[in-house]
């Protein structure tokens, strides 16, 4: 899944690339509004992570206008957004809410319940309520970072685990290879690269590491879809 950390705290914002990267997200970063707003006309991201106390733009009113489909780009109007803010009070945890907020955060905070967080919103986004996704006899625990095909566990790699995952909350539908570098990859990845198409590859490969049937298909000129393993 792709992320935008909005914050412009250099130090923070550092930090959070680096531990959510690590938990296997995509990662783009922006140190001010101008910059988030920028990036939300050409990116569809899944959840942005939304510091308050921006050098030019109230978080709240950044919160606003994409709410009231002021900003126009593929994230659109419905985005996640998760604020991160010193500010504690009541009165700017409720506001922050009333406008559109999905989630509110007070700094400090641990990475780890921050995480947790992150995975409920976007559970909510897929429509489901459990931290494990399950398709047929796969089965993705997004806390644990784990999978498995029946008995078999899984040794994937980030990307891998996150195409799996993109791919398991849209069981049977096409998903196409930009749809896939979009929400699996960051704003560093070259579009033009065959990075999907190898990570795919790949991922078919474990799926079906036991003469298991293949579970991704390549529907030609239109991307890929996963099939019920039954």
């Amino acid at each position: 899944m792709r992320l935008l950390v909005v914050e412009d705290e250099a130090d923070l914002l550092g930090a959070l690339r680096a531990g959510l990267a690590r938990a296997g997200y995509a990662v783009d970063t922006a140190p001010n509004g101008a910059e988030a707003l920028e990036k939300l006309t050409v990116t569809a991201y899944d959840l942005m992570l939304l510091d308050l106390n921006l050098p030019d733009v109230d978080g709240f009113d950044l919160t606003r206008r994409i709410r009231s489909g002021e900003i126009d780009g593929p994230s659109g109007r419905d985005v996640r957004i998760l604020m991160l803010t010193a500010r504690a009070g009541l009165t700017a945890r409720v506001t922050g809410l009333d406008l559109g907020a999905d989630d509110y955060v007070v700094k400090p905070f641990a990475l780890a319940e921050l995480l947790a967080r992150i995975r409920a919103l976007l559970r909510r986004e897929a429509g489901g309520d459990d931290a494990v996704l399950e398709v047929g006899q796969l089965s993705l625990d997004t806390a644990r970072r784990a999978a498995r095909r029946g008995g078999r566990d899984l040794r994937l790699t980030n990307k891998e685990f996150g195409v799996l995952e993109y791919l398991m909350t849209r069981p049977g539908r096409v998903v196409s290879s930009e749809d896939l570098l979009e929400h699996v990859w960051d704003e560093h990845t070259d579009p033009f690269t065959q990075t999907v198409r190898v990570t795919v590859g790949t991922l078919r490969r474990k799926l079906s590491a036991e003469g298991e049937s293949a579970l991704i298909e390549t529907v030609i000129g239109r991307g890929y879809r996963l099939l019920e393993d039954v």
